[in-house]
């Protein structure tokens, strides 16, 4: 998560809300909307590259079947339509791509589905939408998502009711009580949403975020999606956080590949050039944090939640800048990666320094918690897992191991455990932090289950079997917990399918 201390000079340094420390951030599209704006045509002069050895064909075992015995509260009147015209599959006669890496026997195609549909009306929202819940702002509206940036749609971050954006996300003139405060997304809620909508086949709502993204891209004039914005109206700040950048490369990097599209390839390779010029350490190769000033001192702060390894992959393989050295990056981010982890207790901290040890990151956000194993740090067993489960890389097994080897200790190997509720602390001198709630968030969970992805199978199976029984909890304060579970469902479960 990417929190500034100091955003711009009209707020006062308010405290910070429990929201905005625990979350970085729905209803269906109607139909009737505009075709997305894409541009569906190959050019005939463009190959779409390809990882050596592979091939580009669509597993036929991805189907997302209904599971009968599973309900989906969706709206009967509600549709969302895609426009066939769009999408330019692209395939390749040879066998459909399997991971080798066993996921549990019950893993579900149908569960993580339904999670979607469950996530989507509480958590995404329309412009259309948003015409309704903030009238008053339809002026602002229109003068940002101009025709070529619709349909468009947004990730609805948390209920910001008091602390530090309460002002910059609330809208007192809301036609819907429960949207006040939730004016706000935030650029890590788009890249997401992003993977979130490819990896459950929702093109619409898809190319309705990547929308968003490149509305308030291109009229603020910035390369990188702005950290945090109101509804469809303005940013609050326009600086960038870089996990958010290289999911929504990522995403569509991806969404070329199903498609053929070059438009998504050529918005990707926009993303990338920036995020080597402004958020990549050109002595270390280490990922900044952002590109603000804050993250690149002479001693930065990491957040190795932010390193996607799978990114960095896709990168290497379409940048066509030879300058871009992006398996340099993912080299040096797994050598500090298991640097960071082998000095600790086999966690990671959601901070450090280049040294590799815990540090408090002077942002506001992680006084009390930054040696531990917290909000941050949830999210490195799904980017690590993911990167094992498309490329078997032994550096991601070794991490993933590791912890595995440190909760089923913990736990007596029993992911029904209480154990898994707890922030451990990456140094042993320092303690963890304290539980809260009666059972595992579904987040925490998602993230202890897969670090036993290629070492631990019985722990997999037990843990997916656990996961598979949860749901979102679709409240105001529930994004990261439910956007979090929607992607760890999609990679228990196989839906986690590599396009090429």
């Amino acid at each position: 998560m990417h929190f500034k201390k100091f955003l711009t000079p009209m707020m006062a340094p308010l405290a910070l809300s429990l929201a905005f420390g625990l979350a970085a951030c729905g209803d269906d599209s109607t139909s009737g909307t505009p075709d997305p704006v894409v541009d569906p045509t190959l050019d005939p002069g463009t190959t779409i590259p390809t990882d050596p050895g592979t091939t580009i064909p669509t597993d036929p075992g991805t189907t997302t079947p209904t599971d009968p015995g599973t309900t989906v509260p969706v709206d009967p009147g509600t549709t969302t339509p895609t426009d066939p015209g769009t999408t330019t599959p692209v395939t390749n006669p040879g066998t459909a791509w399997t991971s080798p890496v066993a996921l549990a026997a019950s893993a579900n195609p149908a569960y993580p589905a339904n999670v979607y549909a469950l996530w989507k009306p509480s958590h995404f929202a329309t412009l259309e939408d948003e015409l309704v819940y903030y009238s008053s702002s339809a002026a602002d509206f229109a003068e940002i998502f101009t025709a070529q940036y619709l349909p468009a749609g947004r990730v609805l971050w948390s209920n910001q009711n008091t602390g530090y954006y309460k002002q910059s996300c609330l809208n007192k003139d809301s036609d819907v009580a429960s949207m006040k405060y939730r004016g706000c997304t935030v650029s890590e809620g788009v890249g997401y949403g992003m993977l979130l909508t490819y990896f459950n086949g929702d093109d619409d709502a898809f190319v309705r975020i990547w929308n968003y993204s490149r509305a308030f891209r291109d009229y603020y004039g910035v390369e990188l999606t702005p950290w945090i914005t109101f509804s469809f109206a303005k940013k609050v700040d326009y600086t960038s956080a870089t996990d958010a950048d290289l999911d929504i490369a990522t995403s569509l990097i991806l969404m070329y590949y199903k498609t053929g599209s070059v438009a998504y390839l050529t918005d990707a390779q926009r993303i990338m050039k920036a995020i080597w010029d402004y958020e990549i350490n050109k002595t270390s190769l280490l990922i900044y944090s952002g590109d603000d000033d804050m993250w690149q001192g002479a001693d930065p702060v990491y957040n190795l939640s932010y390193f996607s390894p799978v990114a960095l992959r896709l990168f290497a393989m379409v940048d066509t800048d030879p300058s871009h050295n992006w398996t340099g990056v993912l080299d040096a981010m797994y050598a500090y990666m298991t640097m960071v982890q082998n000095a600790g207790t086999g966690v990671f901290p959601d901070w450090s320094n280049s040294a590799g040890v815990a540090v408090d990151p002077d942002n506001g956000s992680a006084a009390k918690t930054y040696w531990t194993f917290n909000k941050e740090s949830v999210r490195i067993p799904w980017r690590i897992a993911w990167d094992y489960y498309w490329f078997q890389d032994e550096r991601a097994l070794a991490i993933l191991t590791k912890l595995n080897t440190f909760i089923s200790g913990k736990s007596g190997g029993d992911p029904s455990s209480n154990a898994l509720m707890v922030n451990y602390s990456w140094d042993p001198a320092k303690n963890d932090a304290a539980s809260t709630g009666t059972a595992t968030p579904s987040h925490w969970l998602g993230a202890w289950c897969v670090t036993g992805f290629g070492s631990n199978p019985t722990w997999v199976s037990a843990c997916t079997d656990l996961f598979n029984t949860r749901t979102p909890a679709n409240t105001g304060s529930s994004y990261f917990t439910d956007i979090l579970m929607g992607i760890y469902s999609a990679l228990l479960n196989g839906n986690f399918v590599r396009p090429f």
